[in-house]
């Protein structure tokens, strides 16, 4: 049996609590997208016309003023106006909960981590990377309301596997945001560079890695793969567990950063990530020390998933 650090009640309460808000949050920014840009009346030759701006500054008239406009158009603005407020009330119930996690000392995961996440999800790009590797144990563990040994979640990197099998959809985003997936990243630590050896590999001044990576080119897949039209961005690496991860699903929790801050994990399922690290171990080419890691990280997730139930309410 492993030892596992359970949550006190208070810190329970305060989780609980905490990951609503963010929930709540992420929900209503994803409702707000249908009302993106704003819509006015414009006077052309004595005629009102019903004008959508869209959020990057293209105008497309609606045709002129008609009772059903009328109406598209104050729905419009009394849903945005709600939603807007909404989010605001969110965003202040969630700087206070930030705030209680750090004195309560809630969080224990790597705020660059939680930052990194959180940019993600914010540009909406968080729906197309999976979190695999060591620090998918922050997802597992805080919906057990355990820590783990530090040991085992121990390391100075993040592999995000990028959802492939939506590319369109990532690409799509991408043209939206108009910018790298690089700069996203220096948007939370502007020291984040590409490594020269390692163009899916993107390191800041503290050492610590984010590597982007992907399943071996299938059905079509782009191969080789730069994540978007700048030169200067990451090209997304073929791992061989990539499918696998992809194809048993998806486990999604709110994990806390020592600093407080919030930020979802998307992460694999974790009977998939047992599975997984249990054939990593077993492979004679494997290197011996990352294999007793894999064997101790499944045996981790295996007891939470006996003893926490965890993934079977997902």
């Amino acid at each position: 049996m492993l030892p596992f650090l359970e949550l006190s009640p208070a810190q329970t309460r305060q989780y609980i609590d905490a990951e609503a808000t963010l929930r709540a949050l992420r929900d209503t920014q994803k409702a707000a997208l249908e009302v993106r840009g704003s819509m006015f009346w414009r006077e052309m030759s004595g005629q009102r016309y019903l004008v959508r701006v869209a959020s990057r500054g293209s105008q497309t008239s609606m045709g002129r003023h008609t009772p059903e406009l009328e109406a598209i158009y104050q729905r419009f603005m009394e849903r945005k106006a709600k939603l807007e407020q909404r989010i605001s009330s969110l965003k202040t119930a969630l700087a206070q909960h930030q705030r209680s996690n750090r004195a309560l000392r809630l969080g224990r995961a790597p705020k660059v981590l939680i930052d990194t996440l959180y940019r993600l999800d914010q540009a909406g790009l968080g729906a197309h990377f999976c979190v695999v590797g060591t620090h998918a144990l922050y997802a597992y563990e805080s919906a057990c309301g355990v820590r783990v040994q530090d040991d085992v979640t121990a390391t100075q990197d993040i592999d995000l596997l990028l959802d492939t099998r939506k590319y369109l959809s990532f690409v799509t985003t991408m043209n939206r945001l108009d910018t790298s997936l690089l700069s996203v990243f220096k948007k939370v630590d502007k020291t984040f560079e590409l490594r020269e050896d390692q163009r899916y590999t993107a390191v800041n001044a503290d050492g610590f890695e984010i590597d982007v990576v992907r399943r071996s080119a299938k059905d079509g897949d782009p191969h080789p793969l730069r994540v978007s039209k700048y030169e200067e961005d990451f090209w997304a690496v073929q791992i061989s567990t990539g499918s696998a991860l992809l194809d048993g699903g998806y486990f999604e929790q709110a994990v806390v950063a020592t600093s407080g801050h919030m930020a979802m994990v998307r992460a694999p399922a974790p009977a998939s990530f047992v599975k997984i690290k249990q054939q990593l171990a077993a492979m004679r080419t494997r290197d011996p020390l990352k294999a007793r890691k894999d064997r101790l990280q499944a045996e981790v997730v295996s007891q939470l998933m006996r003893d926490y139930a965890l993934g079977e309410l997902r």
